[in-house]
This record gives C-alpha cells, sequence and structure tokens, in this order.
C-alpha cells in the first residue's frame, strides 16, 4: 500500500464560518489553524495547501482567560534602535482592531515559512457579526458544541 499524497488538483476547499462570540481564544485558535492546515481531512498532505477557508465573526466579543487581559503583551520592534515597543492584550481588545488578537493567536499556531503565509491568507476575521462572504455559502462551524470548555464555561456554571 502507498502512502497518499494530494495533488493540486484533487484538493476540495471548503468556507466555514465561525462565530466567535464568548469562546475563549486559545481553544478557538487551535481549532482554526487546524481547519486552515487542512488536519481534519483524512486526504492531509503536509506540503500542501489543503486546509479549508475560515471566516471568524464577532473577533470582539472573543474571551480571555485568567489575568491575560492585563498580563499577556504583544512585542514587536521598529527596526530602530531602542525600538522594541509593547501593547497589553487589553489595550488591544479596547482598541481599533480587536480581531487581530485572534488573528495573531491563529498566525502563531501556523508554520512559519511560505505554506503557513499561504494558509493564513485562508483566514478572514471580523469584529462584528456581518462578513461579505455570503455568495461563499459557508457552513457554519459551532465550536462552543465540541467542548463545553472551549465557550465562558465559568459564567454558566454561576
Amino acid at each position: 500500500m502507498k502512502t497518499y499524497s494530494a495533488k493540486a488538483s484533487e484538493i476540495e476547499k471548503k468556507w466555514v464560518v465561525i462565530d466567535a462570540e464568548g469562546l475563549v481564544v486559545g481553544r478557538l485558535a487551535a481549532l482554526v489553524a487546524l481547519r486552515l492546515r487542512g488536519k481534519h481531512k483524512p486526504t492531509y498532505t503536509p506540503h500542501m495547501d489543503c486546509g479549508d477557508n475560515v471566516i471568524v465573526i464577532n473577533a470582539a466579543k472573543v474571551l480571555l482567560t485568567g489575568n491575560k487581559l492585563k498580563d499577556k503583551v504583544y512585542h514587536w520592534h521598529t527596526g530602530y534602535i531602542g525600538g522594541i515597543k509593547e501593547r497589553t492584550a487589553g489595550a488591544v481588545m479596547s482598541g481599533k482592531h480587536p480581531e487581530r488578537v485572534v488573528e495573531k493567536a491563529v498566525e502563531r499556531m501556523l508554520p512559519r515559512g511560505p505554506l503557513g503565509r499561504k494558509q493564513l491568507s485562508n483566514l478572514r476575521v471580523y469584529p462584528g457579526a456581518d462578513h461579505p462572504h455570503a455568495a461563499q455559502q459557508p457552513q457554519a462551524l459551532d465550536i462552543s458544541a465540541l467542548n463545553a470548555k472551549n465557550a465562558n464555561y465559568r459564567k454558566k456554571a454561576a
């Protein structure tokens, strides 16, 4: 028996929409990265982009557990001497682009390199409930139903 290796002509890409309202960021990002890579498919091939196109809506309403809103810090460098900058996750979530928390979490779970960048281009994140991809007829994926810990389980228990 030979090992199956998908060809570019055999790859079928679906469109999936995920409502991120009330979901924990890390758990959401792990499932989105899995979908983007295509590891949920039996035809997964490591060197091909065989993942789905993923749309994440309501990204501004995701949850960070514990003290991550004030303790989690994003660093970047401007390129100048002494140009290290930082911003907390709470500042990003209350800022102009709160969807970047989800984008960065997914980006850091994908492989670095040309294939990872190609797979990341199949991700669309929107802070609100509307998206311009209705023509692709995306299927809804309920992540909160997969595991009780994916959603805000503390508020439900209280």
